[in-house]
């Protein structure tokens, strides 16, 4: 390949400047070193540049990257721990409630079983009272009727030999006690 080179350069040489080299394989080696030469000694420091910008920009990204998993990682624990507080939480409003609804059920029960209580003991007043009050008026009915029946026998039975006995003993109880 070399000696390729040579023929080509002593060939350019003999004509004494450039011309039309027809043969493909010979022409498009020298075209590509001529360009690769040319790019090379005029596009390195800008070649060298590019590629520096790219490797800052990748490592500049790659940075950034890592940041944001870094920073997403610490928001997802951060997360989880508002959700394990939140659960928690949760938990702990719920036994509050479980505790509160058992509470005020024991309270409603009390205060109905005080209230049935309480009726039971007005309704045994009630009757009690109902039963000494149809007493009473058995006992005065009885009584009236025995004072009536006893006043109709002292009515039949009184004569004036019999009223007489009565007034002087009463005369007779009343010397005494005084």
């Amino acid at each position: 390949m070399i000696i390729n080179y040579i023929n080509i350069f002593a060939s350019l040489a003999e004509n004494e400047g450039f011309g039309i080299n027809t043969n493909l394989l010979e022409t498009n080696v020298l075209n590509l070193a001529v360009v690769i030469g040319i790019l090379f000694y005029f596009g390195k420091d800008l070649l060298l540049d590019t590629l520096k910008n790219r490797k800052e920009a990748i490592l500049k990204s790659l940075q950034d990257s890592v940041e944001k998993k870094m920073e997403a990682v610490d928001n997802l624990n951060a997360a989880k721990l508002q959700f394990r507080k939140a659960e928690e939480k949760s938990e702990e409003i719920r036994s509050q409630g479980k505790t509160l609804a058992k509470q005020s059920a024991d309270k409603f029960l009390d205060r109905v079983e005080d209230n049935v209580k309480r009726i039971e003991e007005a309704q045994f007043f009630t009757i009690r009272f109902e039963e000494e009050k149809a007493i009473t008026e058995v006992c005065r009915k009885v009584s009236s009727s025995a004072l009536q029946q006893a006043l109709d026998k002292l009515i039949v039975s009184m004569n004036p030999s019999l009223q007489k006995k009565i007034f002087n003993r009463n005369i007779d109880l009343l010397k005494k006690s005084s």
